[in-house]
């Protein structure tokens, strides 16, 4: 195997250690048909066994905390769902045990997920984990996982579920390599938050052997096996120096020469304020709201309370006094469907019925929503804005704005540009709103028709392709022609060397997890405007991602 393998690093740091691979195993239920009259002893080991596994993910979400914890809950969700638990009872009520009912209903819906277009193609991850999780309590084995070590290691597998993800201990995880995921990947989002080195979308990583010594750069995505001392030395400093940097650097994101770009926070919900406050966030870019309507206590049958949802938005513009907190409306649908909004299926989700759409079409949840951002934010000195999901042009802009009215907010209005039209008419939105935010997931998502959870097509979700920059800087464009701020919310924000290309496009603002923003505001203060703006034109120059960060690093200066 080469000395230097190179996958797409997501998360900061290095780390040196022995391989060690993840526990797997093909759990298969045992060949046997029901008795008579054993039916109903079966449906309900299936029933105690699903409820075991969703209140396991809960605690695990708990004790993780933050976006982790969104992240569990949704499994748990998955767990509970109710057509799943139809198709098992089905399934047991046609003579199946209920290892094998469990078995084929999760098989069915996995593949009703690739008939979808594999838009939910990254969350096959967590519901195969969810079954996993299901079989092992009936069949009264041990869950495949992490391993057990007697001292660190590096971590290897094939993908990492979340509940893995969310609980390692990076005392004893070193750093972890996989060979699928992406950028916007479960694992990597996690990655970032936990502060543990990693690599994904790594070809041939399970060909590592086991014991073997290897050392990971999660911010170049370069694994050097069996690294030499004067190697690792090498990484080591270089480690060092962007720790220096970060030591040194203060206050709010600016550049060098003082042009400013504010450093926001992306959270989903109050349990993520402490951790943005303590990195220094000037603010929140993007507060996903998803959590109220999706998260603990709420069973997705109805939408919470204007009341209920007044408290939450209350308690986190609390935490930024004269601060700006973002926070975009529901974006039910795809991969996070609610049965009150939702159609019961599409056969592309990702093209569907989601995001303002979902919401333009049951009204009275967009107003309820709004309307509670309007009790938050009485007496608060935070400044209030609210964006829509999946824009698609000025149509979409002027519903929402108008809905905003209806509503009796005086936030200022955004939207989303998550979609190319969107970029492409950007100025035209700004006519019915006041600002735009990009979330480059989605966007590279639909530039590029590459879904983003896919570890195959991860070289088109990398936010560094030349033809994402072109739609990044057409829409800062627009903004700056209006007099209109534009700021980028998706994960390509967290990268310290494109945060500077992002500010040499014209983008106005930066949000991102809140462990990226030291990163990022050391790396903005050790650049001026002129060479931000020579690096955003460097990149967009390249003809593929690595040609266009390979350039942006050069203009730079390394």
């Amino acid at each position: 195997m080469d000395a230097r393998l190179r996958g797409v690093g997501v998360s900061h740091g290095v780390a040196r250690g022995e391989v060690r691979h993840m526990g797997t195993a093909v759990l298969e239920p045992p060949a046997r048909r029901l008795a008579e009259g054993e039916a109903p002893r079966e449906r309900e080991r299936a029933a105690r066994a699903v409820e075991a596994v969703a209140a396991d993910l809960e605690a695990r979400g708990a004790l993780a905390g933050g976006e982790a914890q969104a992240v569990l809950e949704a499994q748990a969700l998955m767990a509970r769902d109710p057509e799943l638990a139809a198709d098992v009872e089905r399934r047991i009520g046609a003579g199946d045990i209920a290892e094998q009912a469990v078995h084929d209903a999760f098989a069915a819906y996995r593949e009703l997920l690739a008939a979808a277009g594999e838009y939910l193609a990254g969350r096959v991850a967590d519901l195969d984990d969810v079954r996993n999780r299901i079989l092992a309590r009936l069949l009264g084995v041990p869950m495949p996982g992490v391993p057990d070590s007697d001292g660190p290691f590096v971590l290897i597998a094939r993908d990492l579920a979340p509940a893995d993800t969310a609980l390692l201990d990076p005392a004893l995880v070193l750093g972890f390599v996989t060979e699928e995921g992406g950028p916007t990947s479960h694992s990597a989002i996690l990655a970032r938050a936990l502060g543990v080195p990693a690599v994904v979308a790594l070809p041939g990583a399970a060909e590592l052997a086991e014991g073997t010594v290897v050392a990971v750069d999660g911010e170049s995505g370069e694994v050097v096996v069996g690294p030499a001392d004067e190697e690792w030395a090498a990484l080591e400093q270089r480690a060092a120096e962007r720790r220096a940097a970060l030591g040194e650097a203060r206050g709010p994101g600016a550049t060098s020469d003082g042009h400013k770009v504010p450093l926001l926070a992306n959270i989903g919900g109050p349990g993520d304020v402490a951790a943005a406050v303590e990195a220094g966030a000037e603010g929140v870019g993007l507060f996903r709201t998803e959590f109220l309507f999706l998260g603990d206590g709420a069973d997705g049958s109805q939408p919470p309370s204007v009341e209920e949802q007044a408290e939450a938005y209350r308690q986190v513009l609390a935490a930024f006094p004269d601060g700006r907190v973002v926070v975009r409306v529901l974006d039910a649908g795809a991969d996070k469907p609610l049965s009150y909004l939702n159609p019961a299926e599409e056969p592309n989700p990702a093209l569907g019925v989601r995001g303002l759409r979902a919401l333009l079409a049951h009204r009275e949840v967009l107003l309820d929503q709004l309307r509670a951002l309007g009790l938050a934010a009485e007496g608060q000195s935070a400044y209030l804005e609210v964006m829509a999901p999946m824009v698609a042009g000025p149509g979409d802009a002027r519903e929402f704005a108008d809905a905003c009215r209806e509503a009796g907010l005086t936030a200022r209005a955004g939207v989303m540009v998550e979609v190319p039209s969107a970029a492409l008419r950007a100025r035209a939105l700004l006519t019915e709103v006041e600002f735009l935010s990009l979330g480059t997931n989605d966007l590279a998502q639909y530039t590029f028709a590459a879904d983003r959870q896919v570890g195959a097509l991860s070289r088109w979700q990398d936010p560094w392709q030349p033809a994402l920059l072109d739609l990044v800087a057409l829409s800062a464009e627009a903004a700056k022609a209006e007099g209109s701020s534009c700021g980028v919310c998706g994960e390509a924000a967290s990268d310290p060397v494109l945060a500077c290309v992002l500010a040499g496009l014209g983008v106005t603002s930066l949000s991102m997890g809140a462990a990226s923003i030291p990163y990022v505001r050391a790396r903005l203060a050790g650049h001026t405007l002129a060479e931000c703006e020579r690096a955003a034109a460097a990149a967009r120059a390249a003809d593929d991602a690595e040609g266009a960060r390979a350039a942006a690093v050069a203009a730079l200066g390394g």
